[in-house]
């Protein structure tokens, strides 16, 4: 016993708690969750215990399905019914052990002195609610406060958080944000009541590498004028690396090792944490074969939405230009980063190449086919030949089908498989290829972790062996040694199938390991587009060298 102790990188007390005087404002001790699934339990957390102290962050740290996200939910009491925690587990807030609160009780915390701020934004928040309705409830059922105040106080959260417009963006709905102004706006929500302690489950995963730095400095800013706690979950150790000062790293629910960051990223002691810290997006896409034809054209493509600012009763309606006349070429075999900040257009773009919405104008070309004038109808039979895998992995899975039904509905629709055994077989190699086990088909989406659900979207996408996917942030939910495993299944399957790739990404190190060419966008326009190495050594334009500037100099 005494020898297990000694060989321990991660003992259930910090190893700088010497040094403190006063008491952790959360001390969790011992958490252990296991989840009832269909044939027995899942231990997804197994004895874990931190601390936190006021006006410190720390990190959590490690793969998807590693546990991280189910510690932080057991913190904030928001656990499916499946899950049991053992009774051993205490976390105590402020002296009192929450565990043992009344359901009231947790609700009067959580939002208020407790705040989360969760990884995908666009299922956490309602689509029939205003942005600025959602805010304003969330400031008002913990504040007493007008309505009137509370709209004030909602759009100086939004200019907080430095969404452009603001006062636009408190009448409009979710789906009209991209999703890095998705994530500003939960950020803002998080913020409203000036909370204790911040849990900041993947904060910036979908925004581009310039906000991050923003929004990181927002939160560390509020940090220290509220001395308010934090704890970061992320997969991003750069992040890690700038805004932590002590560090948790898990894997397969277990805590592996911990230590305040310098010492941690100086001298790391277990082999998981030695595996993460040299895991990094590497390589450069395969050459392009000699002759490739083109797959996808695109000319002068322009897409506008119709914004409404003003009063309900006098609403004034402005057009918006989020692709503003747009050329693009796309050859067999080849990789095609879109690049640029959130809300530049990158998604709209490639939306509209695949005909997902509808162009004001230009000329769309599929395989020399003209698809631009096409109905919806009409587009079906291309389907099967065009794929997507979106950004938000658990807004596109459909909760109430299980993962061999969501799968193999594509197969159904587009007729491809003899039998259902034979449908079946395609659906498990399709998840094997993807990183995947293929004995999960019985299971759930919310049964898994944000980086899984991005594998099981990747792998509906392959199932169909198309010609052509339009990858909308594949990695950005996925931690950086399963983003290397993603980019190296994306490099083969193009050289076994010969597949195409749009590649939209705010990530410009995935960028540079996966593309063979790179588009960078601005407000809707093409600001500059070349060969990947080319544009990322040396960009022509002051905006791609401050992307590029952000993405690779940040230490």
């Amino acid at each position: 016993m005494a020898l297990a102790l000694v060989n321990s990188f991660a003992p259930p007390v910090r190893l700088d708690h010497e040094g403190r005087t006063e008491s952790p404002i959360i001390d969790a001790r011992n958490i252990a969750v296991n989840f009832k699934v269909e044939h027995g339990t899942v231990e997804a957390v197994k004895d874990i215990s931190f601390q936190l102290y006021r006006g410190e962050t720390i990190a959590i740290v490690g793969e998807s399905g590693s546990g991280k996200s189910v510690t932080a939910r057991t913190v904030m009491g928001l656990l499916s019914k499946r899950a049991v925690v053992a009774p051993k587990s205490t976390v105590e807030y402020d002296g009192a052990n929450i565990l043992q609160f009344s359901e009231r009780q947790r609700r009067k915390l959580r939002g208020d002195r407790i705040s989360m701020i969760f990884q995908e934004p666009m299922s956490s928040l309602n689509p029939i609610y205003t942005i600025g309705s959602q805010i304003v409830e969330a400031i008002r059922v913990h504040r007493r406060m007008s309505k009137k105040q509370a709209q004030a106080r909602a759009l100086e959260l939004l200019k907080h958080v430095q969404i452009p417009d603001p006062e636009a963006r408190l009448n409009q709905y979710p789906h009209q944000l991209s999703g890095g102004q998705r994530q500003r706006v939960m950020i803002a929500m998080a913020l409203a009541n000036d909370p204790d302690v911040l849990i900041a489950d993947e904060p910036t995963t979908a925004l581009d590498v310039t906000v991050q730095a923003q929004i990181l400095n927002l939160i560390r800013n509020l940090q220290q004028e509220l001395r308010m706690a934090v704890i970061l979950i992320t997969h991003d150790l750069t992040v890690v690396r700038q805004f932590s000062d002590y560090v948790y790293v898990m894997q397969h629910g277990e805590m592996r090792e911990h230590n305040t960051t310098e010492k941690l990223f100086a001298n790391p002691q277990h082999a998981y944490t030695k595996h993460l810290l040299g895991s990094e997006p590497r390589g450069q896409a395969n050459p392009l074969p000699e002759g490739s034809d083109v797959i996808l054209e695109a000319r002068d493509v322009r897409v506008s939405f119709m914004m409404r600012h003003g009063s309900f009763f006098k609403p004034q309606l402005k057009e918006l230009v989020a692709v503003d006349s747009l050329n693009l070429t796309l050859r067999r075999h080849e990789t095609l980063g879109l690049v640029g900040e959130s809300g530049s257009g990158k998604t709209t773009f490639g939306q509209a190449l695949l005909r997902l919405n509808d162009p004001d104008g230009g000329e769309i070309f599929f395989d020399k086919l003209p698809i631009h004038g096409k109905s919806r109808s009409q587009m079906r039979p291309l389907r099967s030949r065009m794929q997507v895998v979106f950004q938000d992995p658990f807004s596109s899975l459909n909760p109430r089908m299980t993962i061999g039904q969501i799968i193999e509905e594509g197969l159904v629709v587009n007729k491809l498989g003899a039998t259902k055994a034979e449908r079946l077989d395609r659906v498990r190699q399709a998840l094997i290829a993807a990183g995947m086990p293929g004995n999960i088909l019985s299971r759930f989406p919310h049964e898994f972790s944000g980086g899984q659900r991005q594998r099981i979207a990747i792998a509906r996408a392959i199932a169909l062996e198309p010609e052509f996917i339009l990858l909308d942030e594949p990695t950005s939910a996925l931690d950086l040694s399963v983003q290397a495993q993603i980019i190296e299944l994306l490099r083969r399957l193009q050289d076994e199938r010969g597949l195409s790739y749009l590649f939209i990404s705010h990530d410009l190190k995935v960028v540079r390991a996966l593309c063979h060419r790179v588009i960078v966008m601005q407000n809707g326009k093409i600001m500059e587009e070349g060969p990947v190495n080319d544009v990322l050594t040396n960009p022509k334009t002051a905006y791609t060298e401050r992307l590029v500037k952000a993405a690779f100099e940040v230490s």
